[in-house]
């Protein structure tokens, strides 16, 4: 029951006001997909193996700062991910009712929508910076041949797609938040 009206909100399936379109829950499920091999392809070096980069590694040798940083970074990125789930599913609209101060609260639509465009805005231009070095217009990475460079390219790729799939799951959310509420014709 909301506390101010006493009724209980129409919730869809998703636990969302409105219908979530099939097509967006799909993509809320691809992005974490296609964030994970680039995070496998990442493990092996915190071990100290550089998976065929030439020249000078990179990372520390020490295990103890290796392991918790490429393990760290991996699970971030999983995380900020799985967040893309907020744009299709109830808790992007309603916030879990075990936060504390704001739980069970409506989530005004511009509180998500914006660092959700802010977040797709960014990897777009981060992964879009690796992608102009691929096509030669900075220099990127060597690799000692080229089943390594084409494994990491292979691993890396679909991480790319991330900043453009949230900006249209962000699309998707705005819409489907900020419609009126009823037609009037």
């Amino acid at each position: 029951m909301t506390a101010l009206t006493g009724s209980r909100p129409t919730t869809t399936a998703h636990g969302t006001r409105h219908p979530v379109p099939q097509w967006a829950s799909a993509l809320a499920h691809a992005i974490p997909l296609l964030l994970l091999p680039q995070c496998l392809w990442r493990l092996p070096f915190a071990f100290g193996f550089e998976m065929g980069l030439a020249g000078e590694g990179s990372m520390p040798s020490s295990l103890w700062v290796s392991v918790p940083y490429v393990f760290g970074l991996s699970l971030i990125t999983e995380a900020l991910a799985l967040l893309s789930f907020g744009l299709v599913r109830g808790w992007g609209e309603v916030a879990p009712a075990w936060l504390p101060f704001v739980g069970g609260k409506r989530i005004p639509p511009l509180a998500v929508i914006v660092p959700a465009a802010l977040g797709g805005l960014a990897t777009t231009a981060f992964w879009g910076y690796g992608l102009l070095g691929w096509l030669g217009f900075h220099d990127v990475a060597e690799f000692t041949s080229g089943g390594w460079q084409v494994l990491a390219r292979l691993c890396i790729a679909p991480g790319m797609l991330w900043g453009p799939l949230l900006l249209v799951l962000t699309y998707a959310y705005s819409t489907r938040r900020c419609r009126p509420a009823a037609h009037q014709g």
